[in-house]
């Protein structure tokens, strides 16, 4: 395994970390007496197993269900000296709500201590606000730190960069949870202003929400070779120093396995990644257009002043990434979270797109013309309503 500096904690960071939402028995709490003895047996098998690896950071949140109460079964038999635990809460507008999760968070751990507190979902400026106003979710986190309960916080975050920056500008956090990887690199500016900031970068969820890569289409895998497309996402991500580990979301002991092809590459990333990069990308003007492919996103409006709060740009992603490299599965999965997650994926589908309400929010994009076509092709297609081929624009 290496390890990175994560930031000013100087916690010596493994460059995999253990996620805890996929090994847990249910998504709702539940008695500790109605989980099955096999999910037990198996989440405290994949724990041991990642230590084995020298995966020592182990991370979960009080939203992740019965994963906290199973994890407090297995973690306080095990060398706490050898553990980096991070759980994660979300802030209340009430900070005394946040408390009572807190403790929760903390009895179900069953540890004197844990290393990192995650402040959970910052995805708005309402929720940060929450976090960081005086007497709000922060002052209770300070009083754990001072009883030596906690030792760094942090925030995860699924929301926009401008909101990660503004969190990160506040100096009140140590890290970051969020979103980056070789399909979406939209928040690189969030991680170059926590690298100024000397806090540690942790990336949520690379195999998963970066393209479902442990079933990856035919098409990528072959764009990769001789990587993997999750080693090959791996390696892009890990290839920038800036960023320090990566959320392995393990459900089985044997999930960590490709994970580990990694390692022996890191010292020659760039020769090892240039050749693939460039196949990525010819793959994607071959079937997009190198005009859709280098300008599909300029002048494209924010969430907010989209008429209907259609998110345009989501939309487009997604249809690329089934047009370029056959990610339809993936992107049907993301599709299918506009209009029912809240700010964890936020904004509508186009379901209901009227060209004519779009018309001024998309003056600054040079495709304005082709846009609410291609947004109605695309729900067509995601939305498994009619299954037809995409516009090649």
């Amino acid at each position: 395994m290496d390890y990175r500096r994560f930031g000013r904690t100087e916690l010596p960071m493994p460059v995999f970390s253990c996620g805890g939402m996929r090994y847990q028995y249910q998504w709702k709490d539940m008695p500790l007496g109605r989980i099955p003895k096999d999910s037990q047996d198996n989440l405290a098998a994949t724990i041991r197993r990642a230590l084995e690896m020298g995966i020592t950071h182990i991370e979960t949140a009080r939203g992740y269900g019965t994963s906290e109460l199973q994890l407090g079964q297995v973690l306080p038999t095990l060398p706490r000296d050898r553990l980096i635990v991070q759980t994660k809460v979300s802030p209340k507008a009430d900070p005394k709500e946040f408390k009572l999760k807190l403790d929760q968070s903390l009895a179900n751990l069953k540890l004197d201590y844990i290393d990192l507190l995650g402040l959970h979902g910052i995805n708005t400026p309402e929720i940060l606000e929450w976090a960081v106003r005086a007497g709000g979710c922060l002052d209770v986190v300070r009083r754990y730190q001072a009883a030596g309960r906690i030792r760094h916080v942090g925030f995860s975050t699924h929301g926009p960069t401008e909101v990660i920056v503004q969190a990160i500008a506040t100096n009140q956090f140590d890290y970051v949870n969020l979103h980056w990887y070789y399909i979406n690199q939209l928040n690189w500016p969030a991680i170059e202003a926590a690298q100024q900031h000397d806090m540690g970068v942790f990336i949520i969820s690379p195999s998963d929400k970066g393209g479902m890569l442990y079933k990856p289409s035919q098409r990528l895998v072959d764009l990769c070779a001789p990587l993997s497309p999750l080693v090959f996402n791996d390696l892009f991500c890990l290839s920038h120093p800036q960023v320090h580990t990566l959320s392995i979301g393990a459900s089985r002991p044997e999930n960590f396995d490709e994970h580990l092809k990694t390692l022996p590459l890191l010292n020659q990333a760039s020769a090892v990644l240039s050749p693939i990069l460039q196949r990525l990308e010819q793959a994607a003007i071959e079937r997009l257009g190198e005009t859709w492919y280098k300008t599909w996103d300029a002048g494209l409006p924010k969430l907010k002043d989209t008429p209907g709060g259609i998110n345009v740009w989501m939309i487009l992603w997604l249809r690329n990434l089934a047009i370029a490299f056959d990610m339809e599965e993936f992107a049907r999965a993301r599709y299918g979270m506009l209009g029912n997650s809240g700010h964890w994926v936020p904004g509508n589908n186009a379901a209901q797109v009227n060209p004519n309400l779009l018309r001024a929010c998309l003056s600054h994009s040079p495709h304005a013309d082709h846009i609410p076509t291609l947004l109605t092709e695309t729900h067509q297609l995601l939305s498994g309503e009619v299954r037809q081929p995409l516009s090649q624009h």
